[in-house]
């Protein structure tokens, strides 16, 4: 099968948080979407690997808001490269809790839906979520953001735990950084100080070794 067939279905992008013993947690992904509309209902696929994937599990209930377009990278890497089990990605953004007691990021955002979990299916590497839509309330104007938008405009990258991930052949063990705000990956030994991420315009602080 050739995986490049998979890249021209259409995509939004969307942030999934979720609450449990006061503890919360979220992530970026490309597979919430409407199952039915009568009854009202959604489905979202994560990664098993994912710390909010457990984290839903454990309560049964989660919040999704759609990326506005001109949403910045910055938001984007917290939410898709970091892991919420050692970091508050919450922290510095404007954020609301919704009546069902999930924060959630309420900036650069365009709509808010809150779930509750009624089933899920083993996919494999994956688990997918069916959930009974509860609220759901425009944030903002604006146009939300589309995957393709996100990689052909923003130059983002595809975090590996996604669920439209493609591994691309490797000719041997690449050295070099990634930026741990966007994803993007430079072969190199060594960077200078001045060095600026061409995605998300960080600088070297950003950017941790990586043996790919």
């Amino acid at each position: 099968m050739n995986a490049k067939a998979l890249q021209k279905l259409s995509y939004g992008l969307y942030l999934i948080s979720t609450e449990h013993e006061g503890k919360a947690a979220g992530c970026v992904v490309n597979t919430f979407t409407q199952a039915t509309s009568s009854p009202a209902r959604v489905t979202v696929t994560i990664n098993k690997g994912n710390f909010t994937t457990g984290m839903i599990q454990k309560s049964g209930k989660f919040t999704a808001v759609v990326l506005a377009q001109d949403a910045g990278m910055e938001l984007i890497g917290r939410f898709g490269f970091r892991s919420s089990s050692d970091l508050d990605k919450f922290e510095g953004w404007k954020t609301a809790v919704g009546k069902n007691g999930v924060p959630y990021v309420a900036e650069q955002v365009v709509a808010q839906f809150e779930c509750r979990v009624i089933g899920e299916l083993d996919a494999g590497t994956h688990i997918i979520f069916l959930a009974d839509l509860l609220e759901g309330e425009l944030l903002e104007d604006g146009e939300p953001m589309t995957y393709a938008y996100y990689h052909q405009v923003k130059k983002g990258r595809t975090p590996p735990k996604a669920s439209s991930y493609v591994e691309e052949p490797a000719a041997g063990k690449k050295k070099g950084f990634r930026c741990k705000v966007c994803g993007y990956f430079i072969e190199a030994d060594s960077l200078p100080d001045d060095f600026i991420c061409p995605v998300c315009k960080h600088g070297r602080d950003a950017m941790e070794p990586v043996e790919l």
